[in-house]
């Protein structure tokens, strides 16, 4: 009879280069048992830190993954091992990824140094699956020396990534609009390189002046603009130097520590904010609800009755209210 591998057994398998155990770990985070997950975090997290993390994000149809294939290229032929975590939408019937691993990088479907995962994000805002974090932990600890976290692409949400990514790309098309919805938007705030895709296609000079533009009259730090056409190779691996000496300029610099703060603080957050929701799903009663329904008790002392059954500050945080 075989048994059910341990998820200490599945952390040794990974730190061996074990791929099933990689794949396993990823699917009992996404997966969300909160005592296996847990786990799993514990035992990762300690050796994590040596890869580079990149974000990609942007508007759908700006070319993200085929952005993604490219620098995947880039890095191959530096000898670096690279794992893709694509957050994709969610089906409506099985919560899973409508979009795959299967058919994205398929260039690069055959070589042992890339790893590919798609990952559903079941709603969660912010153009992320609320178990990224935790994946990225997992192929962190696995040896992958680059990876690239590429987002759903759901426009003014997609602000979490940068609190993930070392370097986030923000990619960007020529002919859409995506410059002044960007500048609208402050996703010009969230890239640390905003990259415009399709630089074959007629505008692509005037989208670069477009964002360059922009930075200057919101008077934001000086962003890197790079045009590239990545079907072609052209930009990418200035695109890739660009990255990395980026990502080398912040782990050196004490100023940039705040980044990993950041990461940190996203991640204690949405645990502890789980935690607290099913804490709060639990305690609701129907009893409480009707009293709503009815119009005995409005919601909001509806809802500091149920904050004060758990012990928990009421909806006015303790500060005094509005008068």
């Amino acid at each position: 009879m075989r048994t059910v591998a341990t998820v200490a057994e599945l952390v040794a398998g990974l730190r061996a280069g074990d791929r099933r155990a990689v794949a396993r770990l990823l699917s009992l985070v996404e997966d969300g048992d909160r005592g296996r997950v847990r786990r799993v975090v514990e035992l990762c997290h300690p050796i994590t830190g040596r890869a580079e993390i990149v974000g990609l994000t942007g508007a759908p149809g700006v070319g993200k993954s085929t952005l993604a294939s490219g620098l995947v290229a880039a890095w191959r032929r530096q000898g670096r091992e690279v794992a893709v975590l694509a957050i994709d939408p969610s089906s409506p019937l099985t919560g899973g990824a409508l979009l795959g691993d299967r058919i994205r990088l398929q260039a690069h479907a055959l070589d042992d140094g890339v790893y590919v995962r798609s990952m559903a994000s079941r709603g969660h805002l912010g153009g992320l699956a609320w178990a990224a974090p935790h994946a990225l932990a997992v192929l962190d600890a696995a040896g992958f020396d680059v990876v690239l976290l590429e987002t759903v692409g759901v426009g003014q949400g997609e602000v979490e990534v940068a609190a993930v990514a070392d370097v986030t790309v923000v990619a960007v098309a020529p002919g859409m609009g995506d410059a002044v919805q960007a500048a609208k938007a402050g996703v010009l705030e969230v890239g640390d390189v905003l990259c415009v895709t399709k630089g074959d296609l007629a505008g692509a000079e005037r989208t670069v002046a477009e964002l360059e533009e922009a930075q200057r009259d919101g008077g934001l730090v000086r962003t890197p603009v790079l045009r590239t056409n990545a079907i072609a190779g052209e930009g990418i691996a200035e695109l890739v130097d660009v990255l990395s000496a980026l990502r080398d300029e912040r782990c050196a610099d004490p100023a940039h520590r705040p980044r990993h703060r950041a990461r940190a603080h996203l991640q204690v957050r949405e645990i502890a904010v789980a935690a607290l929701r099913r804490r709060v799903d639990e305690a609701i009663t129907g009893e409480l609800l009707d009293a709503v329904a009815r119009g005995d008790i409005d919601p909001y002392a509806a809802a500091d009755r149920l904050l004060a059954d758990l012990d928990l500050p009421d909806t006015t945080g303790g500060s005094e209210g509005a008068g």
